[in-house]
């Protein structure tokens, strides 16, 4: 098959590229894209799966939407083969960048790119990237703070590419919240069961309390476009199923 601007660059291997064979097809089935599956060790085995829309975007609805109907071919084919947990979610505003459509919407921002193969001698590049070459094989990307005789740009070859991703920036989240990417989620969003701890008890007070000093009031904080993406930018985390399956002995819970 031809390669095209929508076509993956990073395949995954071992366990990973089994499960991307039997899901692939279903999730682009549903009108989704696969962006990236990670089989980490943590809680034993979790399979990680990051999907999207193809104008990037993915809530929870989307995510249990995936999860429907990509698990019961993970229970047929269980290329895992093993207990596991299974994981949907969106790709974040810190994105994976899996495709030259990646690299084309997101010109313009910061990103570490590396690559499977050295090129000059190096593998890990940091910075602006710019919009893939007409030929689609190569990304331009500006390097800061080179050395003195060295080219600050640089075309990185598509077909090496081992790993890339956006930096976490205030521009790049209120870019991202002004296409409307992502959402930002709070803390307790992710949390999947939350208890509510007993109130504190009143407080005895044993002496009438003495009335404060009258203190100047405070002015009205103003927030700025910068204070608001700076806190958009600590809470920037990827949309995921709250429901945690896990499939052990054929059976999810």
């Amino acid at each position: 098959m031809a390669e095209t601007t929508e076509t993956r660059l990073i395949t995954e291997t071992g366990i990973a590229a089994r499960v991307v064979q039997v899901i692939e097809a279903s999730i682009e089935g549903l009108g989704y894209r696969l962006v990236r599956v990670k089989v980490t060790s943590t809680n034993g085995c979790t399979v990680q799966i990051m999907a999207e829309r193809p104008d990037g975007s993915m809530s929870v609805d989307d995510c249990e939407t995936v999860s429907r109907a990509i698990s019961p071919l993970l229970d047929l084919e269980d290329p895992i083969g093993k207990a596991y947990y299974l994981e949907i979610s969106s790709p974040g505003i810190d994105r994976p960048l899996v495709r030259a459509t990646d690299f084309a919407r997101w010109a313009g921002y910061e990103a570490k790119i590396e690559l499977s193969t050295p090129l000059d001698g190096r593998k890990r590049f940091r910075g602006i990237i710019g919009v893939p070459n007409p030929d689609g094989l190569t990304v331009p990307i500006d390097l800061p703070d080179v050395k003195p005789g060295l080219p600050s740009r640089i075309d990185l070859p598509l077909r090496s590419l081992g790993d890339a991703y956006l930096v976490l920036t205030d521009e790049l989240v209120r870019e991202s919240l002004r296409r409307g990417g992502p959402p930002v989620l709070d803390e307790d969003d992710e949390d999947e069961e939350e208890v509510e701890a007993p109130p504190e008890p009143p407080k005895k007070v044993s002496r009438p309390l003495k009335p404060k000093a009258s203190a100047k009031p405070k002015p009205d904080k103003i927030e700025t476009e910068a204070s608001l993406a700076a806190k958009a930018r600590n809470k920037a985390k990827p949309i995921r199923t709250k429901a945690v399956r896990v499939k052990e002995d054929g059976k999810l819970h």
